[in-house]
């Protein structure tokens, strides 16, 4: 740390106040990775394939305990019987029956979650890249945090539930829908359903639009997304309300952790990424 001389009047003491104290200097490795800047963008594609596919494998290396995730998933179904809120059923039955609603929402659940959020972290890169930085790591905090809740609680879907009568839309339907069903179900943990990462991605999406969109149209659907992804998830018989909470929950967190290490919210951050700040004349002389 260099420290700062101010120079008194006469007949007084010199006192050297440390910069660090002053805020003149925040400089330095942590304070330059705290600071927003310009994404770079073979780091940010680098980043995010490596991120994806460390979160698959962790994700699909969590034991599939199959006994624990359909106990839990019981567990589940009583408990929203008890608060009233267990519909899911009802929902899964009533959208089944609309062949052609169904089979969309079955294709919504299978690419928009991976679409939609690329596209915002493309807009995000190209429009808003001082708060790039921030929003993606929300996200990445967000997702980490939900591989603790995969290995913690154990989870069956609805469909896989014994004697839960849910239709598996997807089966039935003979659509590609999900890594989670069908033809590609044993590429996926089939019992990582708590919490949903479709609520945690799709809210994410929608809370980043609604709060930097200009248009207001655009803003409207950024909040409308989340809740279609919400009816798509418990139509599907993929997740239930309460998987949703506990993606809301996850997001949350993310949240905290940008605010904790940028100090502010990532849409309260400047637009743009500011340049390299100059050497003061001073400090180039005496170096």
């Amino acid at each position: 740390m260099t420290d700062s001389t101010v120079t008194q009047p006469e007949g007084r003491e010199e006192v050297t106040v440390p910069r660090a104290v002053t805020g003149e200097d925040r400089r330095g490795p942590l304070g330059r990775l705290r600071q927003p800047r310009r994404p770079r963008l073979w780091f940010e594609i680098l980043l995010i394939a490596v991120s994806y596919w460390t979160y698959s494998l962790i994700r699909n290396a969590v034991p599939e305990q199959r006994h624990e995730a359909l106990r839990n998933a019981d567990w589940i179904w009583r408990a929203e019987h008890q608060v009233g809120i267990a519909v899911e059923q009802s929902v899964n039955r009533a959208v089944n029956s609309v062949s052609w609603l169904i089979v969309g929402m079955n294709y919504y659940y299978a690419t928009l979650h991976f679409v939609v959020t690329l596209g915002v972290l493309v807009w995000l890169y190209r429009w808003h890249p001082g708060r790039y930085a921030a929003t993606r790591l929300v996200l990445f905090a967000t997702t980490g945090v939900a591989l603790v809740g995969y290995y913690l609680f154990p989870l069956a879907p609805p469909r896989l539930m014994r004697g839960g009568h849910f239709v598996d839309t997807v089966m039935v339907h003979h659509t590609w829908g999900s890594m989670a069903s069908g033809d590609l179900k044993h590429m996926s943990n089939q019992y990582a359903a708590m919490p949903s990462m479709h609520i945690g991605w799709s809210l994410w999406c929608g809370l980043t639009v609604f709060a930097l969109a200009s248009v207001p149209w655009v803003r409207v659907l950024g909040l409308l997304y989340p809740a279609a992804t919400l009816l798509v998830i418990v139509a599907t018989a993929n997740h239930f309300w309460l998987d949703a909470v506990g993606g809301m929950l996850c997001l949350a967190f993310g949240f905290t952790v940008a605010r904790a290490w940028y100090g502010s919210l990532p849409h309260a951050l400047p637009q743009l990424a500011p340049g390299p700040r100059p050497e003061p004349a001073g400090a180039a002389r005496s170096a």
